[in-house]
């Protein structure tokens, strides 16, 4: 199961005679029954909710960073703006007119001689391999132009990169630098790898770093990709920072403003300094019903078999849409993907993923709801799920909870929309407040923290995002899992803002409501 690592543990794997079950009410608020066993506590119930909360076999979540392909099909005038999974770009030195996007390409102008254009992406990473497609809009006078891939890049003055530089007399020229402290040091020797460049011909650079190496190789476009490095060799001087692209005129160009246009940039692979991951050994079920305060012995053997039930709980579903998640279809529904790895909605004409991508909509197919409410597949929201719609998906379709979209909310289903299951959804309020983030010693694990995160939107106080709490990280941080727009999909670890609820981050200081379902 990707992102889930189950650690042994023969507690919760073995099961002798029937365990001796103990209650304790506690008063809360949120009132609950503690049940516990000869080991300690077991689970917990909470008088108005279906949630239960168990103890089984530890379990490890983490997450992988996505790979992604920027093809710059958007149109921006200025800045390259958010490139979908791999975050946003930012521009470090020019204006954002310098950077701009036509719906083809990414362009970086350079305007004067002996100056760079740096735009980078918002996410620190160590090991990385990445490739870059690209021309220059004309043969440069004078001197040199050249366009590089930056790594561990942290700013202007401290990075490697690897330059592709083309010369007056349309010799192409490789070489790998590196910049300490605004120093310069060549690393890979200017090596000619083509010849007779003319305006508007492409060329690839890939650059890559494992550990201490770095290694690159370019080629024209429509050859091979040579299967070798051309530049090899070790360095630590630089330890983790972003990608991103340099655009330079040398000293003596006589032809700038000059154009370079982008093509693509794709990270294949890449590692965080720090992998989120949080490790416990609570698993999250549904009873079918909402606790009343009434301990039973249908319960309690609910309880005793869930304590060695190892079949996909809460937190399990909620893992088979992150990267790298594999594809689960259902024969019941013609084949339709009920899991893997999934986006968070098409994108818009400036590359944003839209949101409105609900359950169905990731599986393709039209839906009828028991209330007789229908939706129809949205048009290249297949695999996609927004943050409401990934909370149905886990919650609604996997775990069973009874959804709706706008009509019949009562407390006891799923509605379609955010601002709506906040206050009115299925089970009870466990915190909240209207101007402030609540405070989290009621939360428990799979609870659904509901967030007033959008700055845009004009209705005021509305709940606009949510997602399903994981537990506490390995830095000690309560982390969850949610589905937004600037990593594309469903995650649990840090583009486009921390996914913690403590700290100065958006969510943490944005966070309003937390529900038990």
């Amino acid at each position: 199961m990707a992102g889930v690592i189950l650690v042994q543990d023969d507690e919760a794997q073995s099961e002798p005679a029937p365990r001796t079950l103990t209650t304790q009410t506690v008063a809360g608020p949120p009132q609950q029954l503690q049940v516990s066993d000869d080991a300690g506590l077991l689970a917990t119930l909470t008088v108005g909710a279906r949630t239960v909360t168990v103890r089984g076999q530890t379990r490890t979540f983490t997450e992988r960073k996505r790979p992604f392909t920027d093809n710059f099909s958007r149109t921006r005038t200025g800045g390259f703006g958010t490139s979908a999974g791999g975050g946003n770009w930012v521009h470090l030195s020019g204006t954002d007119a310098q950077f701009t996007c036509d719906g083809t390409y990414g362009r970086i102008l350079v305007e004067v001689a002996d100056d760079s254009r740096w735009a980078t992406l918002v996410d620190n990473v160590t090991d990385v391999n990445v490739t870059t497609k690209f021309t220059v809009d004309e043969l440069p006078t004078g001197n040199a132009c050249s366009l590089a891939i930056g790594l561990a890049y942290t700013d202007s003055s401290n990075q490697y990169r690897a330059r592709l530089a083309f010369l007056t007399s349309g010799s192409v020229q490789l070489t790998m630098e590196k910049s300490v402290a605004g120093a310069v040091t060549n690393i890979g020797a200017l090596t000619t790898v083509g010849t007779g460049f003319t305006p508007g011909q492409v060329w690839n650079i890939r650059a890559e770093r494992t550990g201490t190496t770095i290694r690159c190789r370019a080629w024209k476009e429509g050859d091979p990709e040579p299967t070798t490095w051309l530049h090899s060799t070790t360095d630590t001087s630089l330890t983790s920072g972003r990608v991103g692209l340099r655009g330079f005129a040398t000293a003596g160009n006589t032809n700038v403003p000059l154009t370079f246009l982008v093509d693509s940039f794709t990270v294949t692979s890449a590692s965080w300094p720090t992998d989120p991951s949080v490790t416990h050994n609570t698993w999250v079920r549904l009873l079918t019903a909402p606790f009343t305060g009434t301990w039973t012995s249908d319960l309690a053997d609910t309880v005793r078999r869930w304590a060695v039930d190892c079949t996909p709980d809460v937190l399990a579903y909620a893992m088979m849409y992150v990267t790298g998640a594999p594809t689960v279809t259902s024969p019941a529904l013609s084949g339709a993907q009920i899991a893997g790895q999934a986006s968070y909605g098409p994108l818009d004409t400036a590359g944003v993923p839209t949101e409105g991508a609900d359950f169905h909509d990731y599986m393709g197919r039209s839906w009828t709801f028991p209330n007789g409410e229908s939706a129809t597949a949205g048009a290249g929201q297949s695999g996609c799920l927004d943050c409401s719609g990934f909370v149905r998906m886990v919650y609604g379709y996997h775990m069973g909870l009874p959804m709706v979209r706008t009509s019949g909310i009562d407390g006891t289903v799923l509605p379609r929309m955010t601002k709506d299951i906040g206050p009115s959804g299925p089970g009870i309020i466990v915190a909240q407040s209207s101007s402030t983030a609540p405070a989290l010693t009621a939360m428990q694990i799979g609870d659904v923290p509901h967030f007033d995160a959008d700055t845009t939107d004009p209705v005021t106080g509305q709940l606009d995002h949510n997602g399903i709490y994981l537990g506490t990280d390995s830095a000690g941080a309560p982390r969850f899992i949610n589905s937004r727009k600037t990593p594309n999909g469903p995650t649990m670890a840090d583009l486009g803002g921390a996914s913690t609820l403590t700290g100065g981050g958006t969510y943490a200081t944005s966070l309003r409501l937390i529900r038990r379902f």
